[in-house]
């Protein structure tokens, strides 16, 4: 049995259905953002809800935001690659989100900040906050693009190649719905439609591993017992210092990518600052960085599963790990209803990550780049209103482009991305919090260039002449680079200024 007949029976009824559910969720989320917007839809309700968010829908929210399309499709695929070793860097986030609660977060409130780049303006100077600003725009905007990607790349792919319905006009669409439902109430609206679309997630997740678990003629202990027993359990990797599964370079990895992707991310950052105080903001904060844990490990186990009933079956396994999941779920093997499940799970993950995403990158243009925060005008909210537009635009043209993208898998892409461009972002606020020099205002866009240029290139080199290949840890030497040259282009006169 293999992946293309699997596909080509899925029947046209089935299609119809899908599409069904999508305008029905769809349908419910507008309503959410009808009722949550309706009341206000000025500047500070769009960028910071007047801050007024309970912390435990915030902390749900930021679970299925940070989960994504991605994690729903990639992280099951992963264990046929390096096994369970990913819960090495899952471990590691939890001490990340530790480090966000105790250092950043008091930073954020103590400011009475709307975009957290705000801070590198009195510390690092105005071209350093520019150009935090500007890495945060780039890598925000290819990240979150390549999660709707691989939503959107599903529903092409399950529904609308039947129709011959072009690519382009899947990805406008979906765009362009997450844009409706966004442009009037920001984060007020965000909050909400995130908690519903985590719920689903959650739900969604539970309800394939039902179905699996039904199909293997298994009871709970069984489970446990194929799970533990199959060759891919395996947690940890101490032993092999040159692969990327080391439990140190995974560990550390986990600890710093939170720092970058969540602390140091207006995107997750600006749901926290919406938040009544410090005190509720850091309780949502160790909620949401203890729950991962479990959520991750259910994950790779999904995929134990599913590699254990293809042996069983002898199911010819697609060659791009992401195809894993959508292969049995859009199959019909699995009963009709997981391919329910498996379509609301997946468009509540990617579209949970998107709407927030888009709404960060107009608060990040507006406040950091156009100066916006403290105008209350009117025409200051049609700015906006425009500004949100265009980033959707971008959005649209950025998920076409992913058309080209390679087989490798799109979870461990971002996070390689991530290490790119969020280094010399963890470089400037190291700087900034541990340091009391100023450095050089108009050399510090050079300097956070410079910086990955350099680890791409030290990367390539260390694979090519001693096929030794760099993990996540080229996050740390990233920041570790923007750190150094920062303080090499600083003076003692300038010290504590």
């Amino acid at each position: 049995m293999n992946y293309a007949y699997l596909c080509g029976n899925e029947s046209d009824m089935e299609s119809r259905n899908i599409l069904v559910i999508v305008v029905a969720y769809f349908g419910l989320l507008l309503l959410v953002a009808w009722l949550t917007g309706k009341k206000s839809s000025n500047n500070t309700a769009f960028f910071l809800g007047n801050k007024r968010s309970p912390w435990y829908i915030v902390s749900i929210g930021m679970i299925g935001t940070s989960l994504s399309g991605v994690t729903f499709v990639s992280v099951p695929g992963l264990v046929r690659q390096m096994d369970m070793t990913y819960m090495q860097v899952v471990f590691g986030f939890f001490f990340g989100y530790i480090l966000i609660a105790r250092i950043l977060l008091p930073l954020y409130y103590r400011l009475n900040l709307t975009s957290i780049y705000s801070c590198l303006d009195k510390r690092i100077g105005p071209c350093g906050y520019r150009t935090g600003a500007c890495f945060f725009l780039l890598s925000k905007l290819v990240g979150a693009a390549a999660r709707l990607y691989l939503v959107v790349w599903i529903l092409q792919t399950y529904v609308f190649d039947q129709w011959h319905i072009s690519f382009t006009v899947t990805a406008v669409a979906s765009v362009f719905l997450v844009w409706l439902y966004t442009f009037r109430g920001g984060i007020r609206t965000i909050i909400w439609t995130d908690t519903l679309q985590a719920l689903c997630l959650l739900a969604m997740l539970l309800g394939i591993f039902w179905q699996l678990k039904n199909y293997l003629t298994l009871d709970m202990t069984g489970m446990m017992q194929t799970i533990t027993a199959s060759e891919h359990f395996r947690l940890f990797e101490f032993k092999d210092w040159g692969s990327t599964q080391h439990f140190v370079k995974q560990f550390l990895s986990g600890v710093f990518i939170p720092v970058v992707m969540t602390g140091l991310d207006q995107d997750m950052m600006q749901k926290n600052l919406s938040c009544r105080n410090l005190k509720e903001a850091q309780r949502n904060m160790y909620t949401y960085g203890f729950a991962f844990i479990p959520i991750n490990f259910l994950f790779l186990c999904l995929g134990i599963l599913l590699l254990t009933l293809a042996s069983q079956q002898q199911i010819t396994l697609p060659e791009v790990n992401d195809e894993l999941l959508p292969m049995f779920c859009t199959s019909g093997m699995l009963g009709y209803s997981t391919l329910i499940f498996f379509t609301i799970g997946i468009i509540a993950a990617a579209f949970s990550s998107a709407d927030s995403a888009l709404t960060a990158l107009t608060t990040s243009f507006c406040v950091d780049i156009l100066g916006l925060e403290k105008d209350k005008t009117e025409k200051a909210k049609r700015t906006r209103m425009k500004v949100h537009l265009l980033i959707a635009i971008v959005f649209t043209l950025v998920i076409i482009s992913f058309r080209l993208f390679s087989s490798r898998s799109l979870i461990d892409a971002i996070y390689m991305i991530a290490s790119f461009t969020y280094g010399p972002l963890l470089g400037l606020f190291a700087f900034g919090l541990f340091t009391g020099r100023k450095p050089k205002n108009r050399q510090v866009p050079y300097v956070c260039i410079a910086a990955p240029v350099i680890c791409y290139a030290l990367d390539y080199c260390l694979f090519k002449y001693t096929g030794y290949k760099s993990g996540y840890e080229i996050l740390l030497l990233n920041g570790a680079l923007t750190f150094a040259g920062l303080w090499f282009r600083s003076t003692k006169a300038e010290t504590g200024k």
